[in-house]
């Protein structure tokens, strides 16, 4: 451990573990975090980062055992009685979730949230209550909180959302705030907004803060000091400067080396294998009781677009831009008006069987691949679920041997064919997705986020997955991505959206390393991204 900072010690765990029903989850962690500084704990998924903070604030299920030492301040944590966990969890601790629209009740106004909370630690009410509120949804700046106070979560987008979480966490004025993932979700511009706001109030409160998070870009810029950790165990701890320059652990070298590289390989220009010409997606606003109907929202102003075989285009802009629906009306998942051109064909012109027959061509991996995978099928129908469809002739033994051919490509064992979705980690969840798609060969494949919510060692790995599928089969993707290192390292060409409009295309290299635009300007600022050689 690194010499004691002059700040006075907040939270100190020492030699502390958890274990999970005799099994060692977190092993002899020792760390402290200072007022008035960030501290970040960092590592892959399944490192304990979450688990340690859950434990240090006893919010474990009942079959952890939680052991060492566990100081608040002067307060004991380990000998605190249930009673006495109300007044620190919320009060004296505030807490940033990663994911606030699991987080927040869905029945209740944001107002109505925030007073809970109010009311529970400080007995305020009514008028007062009202104010504090009000005061809250202001210090986190959103917008017209006399408006705001009375609207429900799911009106909110992931960002408004995110500032709600932290108006509650603060809304006792804690002395300590723990912040577990609370950007994953969010565009870069919004990370950065984010995390600025939760640095300036935490100079404003003189508040500590438990950063977790497995984003070591954002630590570089945020932190004060990292806590790095590996299957439960401390690696290395220090300021942030000279972990990142002078790492004393092959993990957290490991780490540091995780950003996707190299660029994908260079495509002929020759005929496209998709086109669009004024392609645009309106959807009809509700018409209100007496009153005209509104004009039509634009969620995708017509605009043109080719992708050549065995080429990736980059979609990037923040949420809310056009990304995913502009792929979605490509591929007619949702309606549309322009031309789209699919090798000889006009995509916009097919519907009923010939449609249907033609999906086999293009398919489609999502960002969450525990979401868009069937809990109760086991992996080898959910593989051949698309193949069977399409594909009615192939006896079983046939299919059998196409899944386990497709599962081998994306890296995956034979054995995993009769396991479930739950039963594997993130990355090994999407490629099992990227298995789904590839099985029925087709020319095309859009991936929406593919990668946003894997660790950075995770994201490489996949990243390569990707670029080896599209050099052995010639595959063309339609990349969307918030990830901009992400993008460089697939990409040929990028397109850039803002509110449904383009706002500057080319190639990939050329446009993120001299953006012609403010706005993109303003995304590679977000992202951190440094210039690359060559």
């Amino acid at each position: 451990m690194p010499e004691s900072s002059s700040r006075s010690p907040l939270l100190r765990l020492e030699d502390f573990s958890v274990a999970f029903d005799g099994i060692t989850v977190v092993d002899r962690l020792s760390l402290t975090v200072n007022r008035g500084e960030t501290l970040a704990l960092v590592g892959e998924s399944g490192s304990g980062k979450s688990v340690s903070a859950l434990g240090a604030m006893d919010l474990l299920p009942g079959n952890a055992a939680v052991s060492g030492a566990r100081w608040l301040g002067n307060t004991d944590l380990s000998g605190l009685r249930r009673r006495d966990w109300q007044g620190v969890r919320g009060g004296r601790v505030g807490f940033i979730f990663q994911e606030p629209m699991t987080s927040l009740n869905p029945l209740h106004t944001v107002g109505k949230q925030i007073g809970e909370t109010l009311r529970l630690h400080q007995g305020l009410s009514g008028r007062a209550a009202r104010a504090r509120i009000l005061e809250l949804l202001g210090q986190v700046k959103l917008p017209r909180p006399e408006e705001l106070i009375n609207v429900w979560p799911h009106q909110l987008s992931g960002g408004q959302r995110q500032r709600v979480m932290i108006a509650m966490a603060i809304a006792n004025d804690p002395a300590l705030l723990i912040a577990d993932e609370p950007t994953t979700a969010l565009d870069v511009t919004v990370q950065q907004e984010i995390l600025a706001l939760l640095a300036e109030l935490r100079d404003r409160h003189g508040m500590g803060m438990l950063f977790i998070t497995h984003d070591l870009n954002l630590v570089r810029r945020h932190a004060d000091r990292v806590c790095v950790l590996y299957r439960g165990r401390e690696q290395e701890t220090g300021p942030v400067e000279r972990v990142f320059t002078s790492p004393a652990s092959p993990y957290t070298r490991t780490l540091l080396d995780a950003e996707p590289e190299g660029r994908p390989a260079a495509v002929p220009r020759g005929a496209p294998l998709i086109s669009a010409s004024g392609l645009g997606v309106s959807f009809q606003r509700p018409k209100k009781l007496f009153m005209k109907r509104p004009p039509a929202f634009e969620a995708v102003r017509p605009l043109d677009l080719t992708l050549a075989p065995g080429e990736t285009l980059g979609i990037v802009g923040e949420s809310g831009s056009g990304k995913t629906t502009l792929a979605l009306a490509l591929l007619r998942l949702t309606q549309s008006h322009g031309e789209i051109t699919f090798g000889d064909s006009r995509l916009d012109r097919l519907s009923g069987g010939e449609l249907r027959r033609m999906r086999q061509r293009f398919q489609i991996v999502f960002q969450d691949p525990f979401g868009s995978l069937s809990p109760r099928l086991p992996v080898s129908e959910i593989v051949s679920e698309g193949l069977r469809f399409h594909q009615p002739s192939l006896t079983e033994a046939e299919v059998a041997r196409r899944v386990a051919a497709t599962l081998d490509e994306v890296g995956l064992p034979a054995d995993c064919a009769d396991r479930y979705p739950h039963e594997f980690s993130g990355g090994q969840r999407q490629r099992i997705a990227v298995a789904r798609a590839i099985i029925l060969e087709p020319e095309l494949i859009v991936l929406d986020e593919p990668t946003s919510a894997l660790d950075r060692t995770v994201q490489k790995q996949l990243v390569a997955l990707l670029r080896d599928l599209q050099a052995r089969r010639g595959l063309s993707y339609l990349f969307i991505s918030h990830d901009l290192a992400v993008v460089r390292a697939m990409a040929h060409r990028v397109m850039v959206l803002k509110e449904g409009e383009v706002v500057e295309s080319g190639d990939c290299l050329a446009v993120l390393e001299n953006p012609s635009s403010d706005y993109t300007r303003a995304l590679v600022a977000a992202a951190g991204l440094a210039p690359r050689e060559g």
